[in-house]
């Protein structure tokens, strides 16, 4: 990810919760804030509701790859905390992308104007 960084800290997971800004659909939460930074942060929370270590981490990877492949098409500065839901284990690559992509156009500026 050439624009970004990870978010890593409790802290800031909770800044952004905090903004109480969530878009979902079927796959995905997606929470956003401001960090005023020229970079963005990516957070993402899988849970153990969603399954074993191996599902968790293949879902953050369908996600983290989803991303970084569309990281051009996001505006800089914020973080963004991207949220599993239990249906994301049996979802393919398609369909996360379709899915990140989808709660990042209900987020007003978010997604750079094509």
């Amino acid at each position: 990810m050439k624009f970004s960084e990870s978010l890593k800290s409790n802290r800031d997971f909770k800044n952004v919760y905090d903004q109480r800004k969530s878009y979902a659909n079927r796959y995905l939460v997606m929470y956003v804030s401001e960090n005023g930074s020229d970079r963005n942060r990516l957070g993402i929370s899988v849970s153990k509701k969603v399954g074993n270590s191996v599902v968790r981490h293949r879902v953050t990877r369908l996600i983290r790859e989803s991303y970084r492949l569309h990281e051009d098409l996001f505006h800089r500065g914020l973080d963004i905390v991207v949220v599993a839901r239990v249906s994301a284990k049996e979802a393919g690559y398609a369909e996360i992308e379709s899915a990140l992509l989808h709660v990042s156009k209900l987020h007003k500026n978010v997604l750079v104007q094509s």
